[in-house]
């Protein structure tokens, strides 16, 4: 009897997993926790909350992954959660998305924001409401917000992009480097670092452009074309948004110059798989959006509970976390080769 018992939750587990169906409406539940309590963790402040989540784009590889680690914190949590964001990285569409929540009275908004500071005022509304603000992936300014959730130290990823391509170029030549949005203030804040390295450590190396996609592959593409038309000297490339290393492996690829001009930055295995094989590219580096999403909701849950984050606290399915006054760092970059890139999957 007791195993017909536990083959029959099995069996409910696998059903409940895979019955995730696609975002059909801006606004939709994308996972109702509550009509699978008996998976979350207990908690003697458990409410019924919803957490309303906003990425700086929908519809591009990285973000998928994030919304997929979202749901599963929903589900393993036992809360509900909405995830929604528009087809271009815009903060005017990213506002009228957060008005929306704040009518629907959701209890926290955790968004990457595409301005640090003209979504100021609608998210000072939504406190002004009651509604809990969270930052990830891109920062606000600090009184908008009442943490931010950060993927890595931003000042070790931007050294180390910096040194994976200098090491590939012999430490010399001039480089570009292909971002998002000129707005967002963790490009800007990765980009930054990279320059301090570059004038701290490669002297013989020289920057000589940085070109805006908006997180558009269509646009990155012909940025990169345009880019190696103006600068035919360059011998490398950093792409740091995920649309820019694919867009300028391909653009490369185009001219017959695969492993003359080296792509580096940050994008996810699945897209740079073929160029990483091809010598397209070089190497990328990221970490796992999917766990940034857990992480986010996680955290956000950790706050409507009362609870404060505390340095190397251990979260489910995470790991342990570091905390830097109002910030919570997730971990350390992966960068991914030839050699390892198989061993991933998002």
């Amino acid at each position: 009897m007791f195993f017909r018992i536990v083959f029959c939750i099995f069996l409910l587990l696998i059903v409940s997993g895979c019955n995730i169906g696609p975002q059909t409406e801006e606004y939709e539940v994308i996972y109702k926790g509550h009509n699978e309590q008996k998976q979350a963790q207990p908690s003697q402040n458990h409410k019924n909350y919803t957490i309303a989540v906003i990425p700086k784009v929908s519809g591009i590889p990285y973000f998928n992954a994030v919304e997929t680690g979202v749901k599963e914190a929903g589900r393993d949590l036992g809360i509900n959660v909405l995830y929604s964001g528009s087809l271009i990285a815009d903060w005017e569409q990213q506002e009228a998305i957060i008005k929306g929540y704040i009518e629907q009275k959701v209890d926290l908004i955790a968004i990457s924001a595409n301005d640090p500071k003209k979504l100021g005022s609608v998210l000072k509304e939504a406190r002004k409401q009651g509604i809990r603000v969270i930052t990830w992936d891109s920062d606000t300014n600090s009184h908008f917000r009442e943490l931010f959730i950060n993927m890595v130290d931003p000042e070790i990823v931007g050294r180390h992009i910096m040194d994976t391509l200098s090491s590939r170029v012999n430490e010399k030549g001039s480089f570009a480097i292909i971002t998002g949005s000129s707005d967002a203030a963790n490009l800007n804040e990765w980009i930054n670092w990279m320059k301090v390295q570059q004038k701290e450590y490669y002297p013989n190396m020289k920057l000589v452009d940085i070109v805006e996609t908006d997180d558009d592959p269509k646009k990155a593409y012909s940025a990169s074309k345009k880019l190696l038309n103006k600068h035919p000297e360059i011998n490398g490339i950093i792409g740091s948004s995920s649309v820019g290393p694919p867009a300028a492996a391909q653009a490369v690829k185009d001219i017959n110059k695969s492993g003359e001009i080296t792509v580096v930055g940050l994008s996810t295995p699945n897209l740079m798989r073929e160029y990483i094989k091809d010598g397209s590219a070089q190497v990328v580096t990221l970490w796992s959006p999917k766990k940034l999403g857990y992480l986010t909701v996680s955290i956000a849950k950790e706050l409507l509970d009362g609870q404060e984050i505390s340095d190397n606290q251990y979260i489910s399915n995470i790991g342990n976390v570091r905390v830097k006054e109002d910030t919570v760092i997730m971990g350390q970059p992966i960068d991914f080769t030839k050699e390892n890139i198989d061993q991933y999957d998002f």
